[in-house]
């Protein structure tokens, strides 16, 4: 008999230090925005967490083996990524990884390589390492994003471009990029000598028919030159607990990157991160399994909501991620001013999409991860509000 897990009790998250939550003054506002959930984590990582508290003593941790064969383990039997133990380097998070990684191989000035609308922490990345933002926007049509592969290829083509920052799954486009559009990225990346970085946070936040491939797990010569990040933070929601992994097969890569994340201190992680990694891949996957069922439930909710009262809108059709994209572009209001207006007039806290790029002008963001009930009351606060317009 399978688990039952509750994803509809509503939890009050207010004054419990939640920079999602905690951050309106006014205490009816419904966030919709920062990319957390507000579900209990998976109950195999509260009781990991529990028996590790109980010990009491949180002093400064050392790696254990069985959090690198737990990750490996899952990768491997989960998504066909296999890698060995020295390949793994543990951080704090993905974005401090980003960071890192862009530090330790590219040089002050060099172009790194981003498709558009992407998660808004890229540019900051690379902004803070001295380097140029590069941008191949993507084009959207019939409610999905497609790559502009020649426009890719001519910004790849650039001697001075040295790194392309991979979203995959992309967030916020909604995509969960197939093995093939993979394959051609990579061609087109090692025909320029681009190095290829991939941000797979959202990687296990993935819907039937679409399949979540890692992007080194495509073909070996991918797996040899990219490097890899990845969280189970995402997926459990344990962000606060700040672990992370960055997969590197090439030695000379590992050196450079732990050069760079000593350079910026965030070589040490907490012991409740370790212990949360170990259980979620451990023990997670019916819960995993549950969420990703839930999550397309309220995708499919919303988006009915939305499409049957507003039509002149259009939501982005959700393959991976649990953040809908929605095109607000017929309203006639820039996405700063609907992030202003939801706010204000809706109480509603969602995403501009300017976030991620000048791309996004026009569309928001709006987190699905929250139980239904809660989301049905913001959705229907933004269709009230929009329908005035």
């Amino acid at each position: 008999m399978s688990e039952i897990f509750d994803f509809d009790t509503l939890i009050n998250r207010r004054n419990t230090g939640s920079y999602k939550w905690d951050s309106a003054a006014d205490s009816d506002i419904i966030p919709l925005w920062v990319a957390d959930m507000d579900f209990k984590t998976a109950p195999a990582i509260i009781e990991a967490l529990e028996k590790r508290v109980e010990h009491g003593v949180f002093g400064y941790t050392r790696v254990p083996e069985e959090y690198y064969n737990a990750t490996i383990d899952w990768f491997a039997n989960r998504h066909g990524l296999r890698m060995g133990r020295d390949e793994i380097i543990y951080t704090s998070g993905v974005v401090p990884a980003i960071s890192a990684i862009i530090k330790g191989l590219t040089k002050p000035g060099e172009g790194v390589l981003v498709m558009t609308p992407v998660y808004n922490c890229f540019f900051s990345s690379i902004r803070n390492n001295g380097c140029r933002i590069v941008e191949s926007p993507l084009i959207y049509a019939n409610h999905t994003y497609q790559i502009d592969w020649e426009d890719l290829e001519q910004k790849a083509s650039d001697p001075g471009v040295t790194m392309f920052l991979l979203c995959n799954p992309h967030n916020p486009a909604c995509r969960v990029w197939s093995r093939d559009e993979l394959k051609r990225i990579g061609e087109i990346m090692a025909r320029n000598n681009v190095k290829v970085v991939s941000d797979e946070i959202h990687g296990e936040l993935v819907f039937p028919p679409y399949r979540y491939t890692p992007f080194a797990a495509v073909c070996p010569e991918f797996r040899e030159s990219a490097v890899t990040c990845s969280s189970p933070s995402k997926a459990f929601n344990i962000a606060g607990l700040q672990i992370a992994n960055i997969f590197a097969a090439s030695a000379e890569d590992r050196r450079l990157i732990d050069r760079a994340i000593n350079d910026n201190e965030v070589c040490d992680v907490n012991p409740m991160g370790v212990t949360a990694l170990i259980a979620a891949y451990r023990h997670g996957l019916p819960w995993l399994e549950a969420l990703n069922k839930y999550l397309y439930e309220n995708y499919l909710v919303a988006k009915d909501m939305i499409l049957s009262a507003l039509p002149m809108l259009d939501v982005a059709t959700l393959e991976g991620t649990y953040l809908m994209w929605v095109d607000c572009r017929s309203t006639g209001m820039s996405s700063e001013q609907l992030e202003d207006y939801l706010l204000k007039e809706a109480k509603v806290w969602i995403n501009a999409g300017t976030m991620y790029g000048d791309a996004g002008e026009g569309f928001i963001r709006i987190n699905l991860a929250c139980p239904r009930a809660r989301l049905v009351e913001g959705i229907n606060r933004i269709i009230n509000c929009l329908s005035k317009i």
